[in-house]
């Protein structure tokens, strides 16, 4: 997915920038990349591969390389960027999250009507940043421009740009499915994706921006470009696995929804008489973890960490460069804990069920340890509809998606038209899928948070979210 982060002061920026940017590591694991503005060197960009090691590991010289008092940096799953752009609206970088779904289509626009160019990838795909930035480049001015992108724009896009006269135009998307934040201290402001990452560097918040709403910051101003729109439709897969635990988005704290959200899936538990005589619940690690911990208040079962997951040196189990050792390290990143496992009745709460293939081999690797039984909760509804808004996943079609999968074994693809009845739990298609999952993943039993349950727990009006992965509803 991706994240950013910004900082104009009147100070150096770039140490801030260089722990924002860090701070939303859980975001991406494929591109970093950092831009700033010195009055005497102008615009400066550095972007590295973070594929095998750490943004902090790749730009830790940083200091020695960059200087100035505004600058942006960003962690990327996707194309490399920032990007430096010189055009009409003069010199800039610019960092862009979100998807683009009509790319194939601006393209061809642009190239038939402009008759420019763009620098291919690899593969001859054109970086999608580049993209936004050509679409920006048609008005007169950044924030006409990144109106009429976003307005061009099948997807999301989030902006951040930095000027050649050292200030920064933040874009929250048009629908505000991710959210963007703004933080002041006594040198300036700084903005983020992730509000815990500017407070840990003595900034408090100041504005949570609205949907499509455009500012412009210095180290002495805020000041609104384009003012926010109505209609708001912020990602609910935020609060139950990407959001970072210490962060917080239209006033709803990541941690404590997972709390509640757990504590929903216990009451659904003993309402319906499931899964009574466990001995431990645990979240499968880590992002498992606090809706588990909800789960444990609300039943009083005993929480415990039966596996615990060794990172010290493999951080990333990708690492290595064949698949083979690759999947030996994710085997040998699970510990278990004997006493906890063997002869015992457990049950795992999981952030979401997607795929499944890690979550078999970590169902598998409990009973190789002696657990009786493995129950599964799943903290999110059934994912029955791949992202097309911000590509929370790798999934390019729905098909990569268990759920849909074992529809699809089940009842052909006449079942898909019946979509709503299989992720209703209380259906009799919804127990039959839930019946499959479970005895395709050796799951003694299986139960996924209800769509009203995961609402329930982030406590904001349905129609200010997307679940669109859960219901398909745009």
């Amino acid at each position: 997915m991706g994240g950013f982060f910004g900082v104009v002061s009147k100070t150096d920026a770039i140490s801030d920038v260089f722990f924002g940017t860090d701070y939303h590591s859980h975001l991406g694991t494929r591109r970093g990349g950092v831009a700033a503005y010195d009055s005497k060197i102008g615009l400066q960009r550095d972007i590295h591969n973070i594929s095998n090691s750490s943004f902090r590991t790749k730009f830790e010289n940083i200091y020695d390389e960059m200087s100035g008092t505004a600058a942006i940096g960003c962690i990327s799953d996707f194309e490399p960027q920032p990007l430096l752009i010189r055009s009409k609206l003069g010199a800039y970088a610019i960092s862009f999250l979100g998807i683009i779904n009509n790319s194939d289509e601006l393209i061809k626009q642009y190239l038939s009507e402009n008759g420019g160019h763009f620098d291919a990838m690899t593969g001859g795909n054109v970086n999608s940043v580049e993209l936004v930035a050509s679409l920006i480049n048609q008005k007169e001015n950044f924030a006409q421009g990144i109106k009429h992108a976003q307005e061009l724009i099948d997807g999301t896009a989030s902006i951040l740009i930095l000027t050649d006269h050292g200030t920064v135009i933040a874009a929250r998307d048009r629908f505000g499915r991710l959210p963007v934040i703004i933080g002041k201290n006594e040198n300036g402001y700084s903005l983020a994706v992730e509000s815990f990452a500017f407070q840990k560097l003595g900034y408090e918040k100041e504005k949570e921006l609205g949907p499509g709403e455009i500012v412009e910051i210095t180290a002495d101003s805020l000041t609104v470009l384009s003012p926010a729109l109505q209609k708001k439709k912020i990602c609910a897969f935020l609060w139950s696995y990407y959001g970072y635990p210490t962060s917080t988005y239209e006033g709803v704290n990541v941690e404590i929804m997972r709390y509640r959200n757990g504590a929903i899936l216990a009451r659904n538990d003993m309402e319906n008489g499931i899964a009574q005589d466990i001995d431990y619940v645990g979240g499968v690690p880590d992002s498992g973890t606090p809706h588990a911990i909800g789960y444990t208040n609300k039943s009083g079962k005993h929480f415990a960490r039966a596996f615990i997951k060794y990172t010290p040196t493999w951080s990333r189990s990708f690492i290595p460069k064949n698949q083979k050792d690759r999947n030996r390290i994710a085997k040998m990143k699970q510990i278990p804990i004997h006493e906890l496992i063997t002869d015992k009745k457990l049950l795992f709460v999981d952030d979401s069920i997607v795929r499944g293939t890690q979550l078999k081999e970590t169902v598998d690797f409990l009973y190789q340890n002696g657990a009786k039984e493995v129950h599964m909760r799943s903290a999110c509804p059934p994912i029955l509809y791949s992202c097309k808004y911000l590509s929370f996943s790798r999934n390019q079609s729905d098909m990569d998606l268990i759920a849909r999968r074992v529809i699809l074994e089940l009842e052909g693809e006449e079942g898909f038209k019946h979509i709503d009845e299989y992720s209703d739990s209380s259906s009799e298609r919804g127990k039959k899928l839930r019946k499959a999952i479970a005895e395709k993943f050796n799951f003694a039993s299986l139960e996924f948070q209800t769509l009203e349950g995961i609402i329930e727990a982030i406590g904001l009006d349905k129609n200010d979210l997307c679940t669109y992965c859960w219901d398909g509803k745009e």
